[in-house]
């Protein structure tokens, strides 16, 4: 009886564990850990079609699991820095115990690989854009003048606008991108803005940081690019319209730009024809953006 009693709390103590698996995307990764001995599979669609049981198994025992990207070049480079054998399987627990704290995951939640591995791709790209821009804004180091952070005041000024940008929007989903062409590499950042029944807007909170230091470094830097925005609601057309980066503030598009923009092919500046049921147009004033907290040096 006592042996069962154990057993039962080991049971339950298992589904209390949250469990980490460090996934191969792609052919190329695959290739690169077959070249260890101690990772035996030899097949990457086979690979993924195991991992994929193993995580709805744990999932039917109640387990969770996040999913994390495994770079083998990275994997390499931890085991050199940590003295660890990389051709042992501990050593790629260790590593993905560290990818679970530090590197981009997403949550298993019952969705077909097919489509959690675009996810997690996805926010691998928005975590190396966040630290990349975070990086250049923190270079910018402190005005010579007044002392105060540039890239902080930046950020707070952009944080500010992007309030400002959703609070006018036309009500429904919205989707915003902001690219800025500037830094050393052109950065590019997405947000998706839904808003309740109750009037209230749901952000994803990766993806709105992100945003955010995208936006600030262009401010920061004054680099030139844009901010463009697409609302939709049930029963109207799609709105279409945006700003381009101008000093530190944002300058609105006329309804001509932004068709211009939507309805000219960028490679050889053929005209593309307008999507049906979509109204390019100017967009919602902003208020007085003198008010708008930034730096003034």
């Amino acid at each position: 009886m006592a042996h069962t009693d154990h057993q039962t709390m080991r049971g339950a103590l298992r589904r209390e564990i949250a469990g980490t698996i460090g996934l191969l995307t792609d052919e190329h990764d695959f290739r690169a850990m077959r070249g260890y001995r101690s990772f035996t599979f030899d097949d990457h669609k086979i690979y993924l079609e195991q991992v994929e049981a193993l995580l709805r198994t744990r999932a039917f025992q109640g387990s969770h699991t996040t999913i994390a990207l495994f770079d083998p070049q990275e994997y390499a480079e931890f085991c050199a820095e940590t003295g660890l054998d990389p051709d042992i399987p501990s050593s790629r627990t260790r590593f993905t115990a560290e990818l679970a704290a530090t590197g981009p995951t997403v949550p298993f939640e019952g969705q077909p690989l097919a489509d959690l591995v675009p996810a997690l791709v996805d926010e691998a790209v928005r975590q190396a854009t966040r630290e990349y821009a975070s990086m250049l804004l923190a270079r910018l180091g402190a005005c010579a003048t007044c002392g105060e952070d540039l890239g902080r005041a930046a950020f707070i000024r952009a944080s500010h606008l992007l309030v400002r940008i959703l609070d006018t929007a036309h009500q429904g989903c919205r989707h915003l991108v902001c690219s800025v062409m500037g830094t050393p590499e052109t950065l590019v950042s997405a947000l998706h803005a839904d808003e309740h029944a109750q009037g209230a807007t749901h952000l994803d909170e990766a993806e709105a940081l992100e945003f955010t230091t995208v936006l600030a470094l262009g401010l920061a830097t004054r680099s030139p690019g844009g901010l463009v925005m697409r609302t939709s609601a049930p029963g109207t057309s799609d709105r279409i319209y945006g700003w381009r980066l101008r000093g530190d503030g944002l300058e609105p598009l006329t309804a001509g730009e932004v068709f211009d923009a939507y309805c000219t092919d960028i490679d050889s500046g053929d005209l593309i024809s307008p999507e049906s049921g979509v109204d390019y147009c100017a967009p919602p004033d902003l208020g007085d953006e003198e008010a708008t907290p930034g730096h003034d040096h």
